[in-house]
């Protein structure tokens, strides 16, 4: 299936858009391109002499991407996240950047196509990988890994309860049979779960886990992140879109320890000029939210969050 298969609403458009506070002739990354919707918007708003730059570790994000091929103020990159400095020094845009989108998680098309194996609910078989050109899939990680790694990832990266019995009904099935499919792990951990949540699959929080984990997403939100940094210009903004717990406590924490400026011992001589000096940025408004109206249309925007900073 193509790209073109599937589409995707993007979530907290109008107000990520407006967060950027875009200048017409300004430099901007969207840095998880997914299939464009952010980047779309940013383009209707530049000039001629205004620049684009959009990342995505995704092939079928790449695939997407061909519609502004003609568009001159477009460039995209086939690399996570993550490689955020490393683009920037390619363009040779350190300190330049006006403004950076980050739109986190897993996107509509990559649940909704059952071959990407991100979806519970969808049969198909256990990849998870957000580029699947490179990695481990769920399925060999699964196949390899000990209970206790197992447990450890289902607890810390999906906060499930019951990570232990999950793991070792997974332990005890490959043993007899391989896992590899989507449904047959969805079977496993619902037999597993021994308190069902009337709201919620039993296998939502373990598959989570294991895609944040085959995917390492919190460690390339905190390196993308701090990327930022060595990227966008004075006043440029950042704009991040969290749609749960881990990583919104990641960007949370980011902004404000960026806010409050280098931490020095209590007592040393230093002017409130001198430290206010090692401040990188300023956060900007509160957390927003979706509107009732967006989450009437989009239900799997409920879980969202945007964060703005400014750089100082």
């Amino acid at each position: 299936m193509t790209s073109g298969t599937f589409t995707h609403t993007s979530v907290l458009l109008n107000e990520s858009i407006e967060a950027l506070q875009i200048n017409p002739d300004g430099v901007y990354i969207d840095a998880t391109f997914g299939r464009g919707g952010h980047s779309s918007h940013i383009l209707q708003q530049l000039s001629e002499h205004g620049r684009l730059i959009a990342l995505d570790r995704d092939p079928s994000a790449i695939e997407a991407a061909q519609r502004f091929a003609a568009d001159a103020r477009f460039t995209i990159h086939h690399v996570p996240f993550s490689e955020l400095v490393d683009v920037v020094e390619q363009e040779q845009l350190v300190g330049q950047v006006d403004g950076i989108l980050m739109d986190l998680g897993v996107s509509s098309p990559q649940l909704d196509d059952a071959a990407r194996g991100f979806s519970f609910s969808r049969d198909g078989k256990l990849d998870m990988r957000m580029d699947t050109t490179r990695g481990v899939s769920a399925a060999q990680w699964l196949a390899s890994a000990d209970a206790d790694e197992i447990t450890r990832v289902i607890k810390e990266y999906g906060e499930e309860k019951f990570g232990k019995r999950i793991a070792h009904a997974i332990v005890t099935t490959r043993e007899e049979k391989p896992i590899e499919t989507t449904l047959q792990l969805a079977e496993i951990i619902d037999a597993a779960v021994p308190v069902k949540d009337k709201f919620k699959h039993p296998a939502t929080r373990s598959f989570q886990a294991i895609r944040i984990f085959v995917n390492d997403e919190l460690g390339e939100i905190e390196t993308a992140l701090n990327a930022t940094l060595k990227a966008l210009k004075t006043g440029g903004r950042l704009a991040v879109i969290s749609f749960h717990s881990l990583e919104d406590r990641i960007v949370k924490r980011f902004i404000r320890e960026q806010s409050k400026g280098k931490q020095v011992p209590h007592g040393l001589p230093i002017t409130e000029a001198e430290l206010a000096a090692t401040r990188t940025l300023q956060a900007i408004g509160k957390a927003i939210k979706p509107s009732k109206d967006e989450l009437e249309q989009n239900v799997r925007a409920r879980s969202s969050v945007l964060r703005v900073a400014q750089r100082l």
